[in-house]
């Protein structure tokens, strides 16, 4: 623009014989020139480096980024302005770096926002160096992309209640041959490589003249399964979050005593019973990426469950714009499960009118209720119908 301007001066100064006009395009000409040479021909060589604590975070936890912009030449740097965008450039940290020495460093620290579960990504980083009036830049690319994980926030609640329900085995002793030591005699079987030898079950081998190994039992973990309501039809934007964020909640309570745990929601997801760090970050990042759906899977989800039934705990998570269907169907899994805990979130708990709850009626006969609404919210609603499952089992 200023060139532009500089070649207008130079040709009003022609045209109407006015020196003043020619000399002062040429002198905006000259000091584009100089800018433009400033920055193409300064050797900046700097090497940045950007460092993210933590790379994983729960929504309202801090997470902090460090820069660090080392002078790698020879010479004295001039001023640098600094630009790491986040979130694909929606939001902008942005430092000047002042001179820099030969082989010295100069750091920077900025917060990230972690109100909002998701996958974030943090760059790439931008040096830009410009002239002393400002007139022209140079930028490069320092950092590439790092990607800041922001999972559901969690609630500490208790664990849902263990039962015994269609598997008779969900919540008792179990043989697990593959997995170290138990507590009682179970079964023997042949000697393989890399077992140990103190298990040898020297009678059984002196009778049957082949190593016999002493297998033993195991216990068993209970298992717990959570349904989350997805659909667009029974969420809001606002429901949804406390929706993820109770899922959250509950998978963390059940991972916490080592209960196989199982996610499945009414968009087709199924994570698989699992237990062990690998599987509680696979179930947090899929719930810090989850959105609402058009699909409704509900009827043939319920009706799976039904079908093939896995035992233990089931905890279901959805709002009171569920149809009277919906609640049918979550009735009939009575039969498969122990314990059915529903989490019904009313629409006081995110709207600001305080709107009475419009669930169909009947509700179905569940283990426990646990109304969310905007008088009790979700961790003291969960503790509270959890209360009397835990004083039947003391």
């Amino acid at each position: 623009m200023l060139a532009a301007s500089s070649l207008a001066f130079f040709v009003g100064g022609w045209l109407f014989a006015i020196v003043e006009l020619t000399i002062l395009g040429v002198a905006i000409l000259l000091l584009c020139g100089g800018a433009a040479a400033f920055v193409a021909f300064r050797p900046v060589e700097v090497r940045t480096q950007r460092t993210l604590h933590p790379p994983r975070v729960h929504a309202g936890t801090s997470s902090r980024v460090d820069l660090e912009v080392r002078n790698t030449g020879a010479r004295r740097t001039p001023v640098l302005n600094v630009r790491d965008p986040f979130d694909r450039g929606w939001r902008w940290a942005r430092f000047l770096v002042p001179p820099l020495s030969a082989k010295t460093a100069s750091r920077a620290a900025y917060r990230l926002p972690t109100e909002e579960r998701g996958i974030f990504d943090i760059g790439p980083l931008e040096v830009a160096l410009s002239d002393p009036f400002g007139l022209a830049t140079a930028t490069f690319t320092s950092v590439g992309v790092t990607q800041l994980t922001v999972y559901p926030r969690i609630d500490v609640i208790s664990p849902l209640p263990t039962a015994q329900g269609h598997d008779p085995h969900s919540s008792a002793r179990h043989p697990r041959s593959l997995l170290g030591h138990g507590e009682d005699f179970y079964a023997l079987r042949p000697y393989e490589v890399g077992d140990d030898l103190r298990r040898v079950h020297w009678a059984s081998t002196a009778r049957l003249d082949d190593l016999m190994i002493r297998q033993d039992e195991m216990p068993w973990q209970t298992r717990s399964t959570i349904l989350l309501d997805t659909r667009t039809r029974v969420h809001t934007a606002a429901s949804l979050e406390l929706a993820v964020s109770a899922a959250a909640s509950i998978h963390a309570a059940s991972h916490r005593v080592s209960s196989l745990v199982r996610l499945l929601s009414t968009d087709g997801t199924d994570s698989g019973f699992g237990t062990g760090h690998t599987h509680a970050e696979a179930v947090l990042e899929h719930l810090a990426t989850l959105e609402a759906s058009r699909e409704d899977r509900f009827a043939g989800v319920a009706a799976n469950l039904r079908r093939a039934g896995n035992g233990g705990s089931l905890a279901i998570i959805t709002t009171d714009r569920a149809t009277t269907a919906d609640l049918e169907a979550m009735a009939r899994l009575r039969t498969r499960y122990g314990t059915i805990v529903l989490v019904l979130i009313e629409r006081s708990a995110t709207e600001a009118d305080n709107v009475p709850a419009q669930r169909p009626a009947p509700l179905p006969t569940v283990s426990a209720l646990v109304e969310v609404n905007a008088k009790t919210p979700f961790s003291e609603a969960w503790d509270l119908a959890m209360a009397p499952k835990a004083a039947a089992r003391r």
